[in-house]
């Protein structure tokens, strides 16, 4: 079973930039698509992205197309996320995951119960 562990967060005003980065434990991150994933206080978790095990195809929630781009390098065991253009409405503790089904593409907004092997979450805040 992986274990992983994001990175990255902090504080960063609107319009910034950040990269988030999700580092894996274990043999066989490279088969599985990976995921990411936010939480806001009060709020339900929500999708974010999610990127193929060879990183060829890729899934976006519609807050963040077009601003967020995820991506894998599976010789070092790591997902990335890049936020740019951020809003304050971006605030939040953001998680990766490992999609359970392991799938190759995204027909619809995939779900949080799909994913497994949570990350401790790391937190971005961003001001106004």
């Amino acid at each position: 079973q992986l274990q992983l562990e994001e990175s990255g967060g902090g504080p960063v005003q609107a319009g910034g930039s950040l990269r988030l980065s999700c580092a894996a434990s274990g043999r066989t991150f490279s088969t599985y698509a990976m995921g990411w994933f936010r939480q806001a206080p009060g709020k339900e978790r929500e999708f974010v992205a999610a990127i193929s095990w060879n990183g060829i195809n890729t899934y976006y929630g519609t807050s963040v197309k077009g601003r967020f781009t995820i991506s894998r390098d599976n010789a070092k065991h790591t997902v990335y996320l890049q936020m740019n253009s951020l809003k304050p409405e971006d605030t939040a503790v953001y998680y990766c995951a490992v999609d359970l089904f392991n799938k190759d593409y995204w027909l619809g907004v995939p779900k949080s119960a799909d994913f497994g092997s949570w990350g401790q979450g790391t937190q971005v805040t961003v001001s106004s």
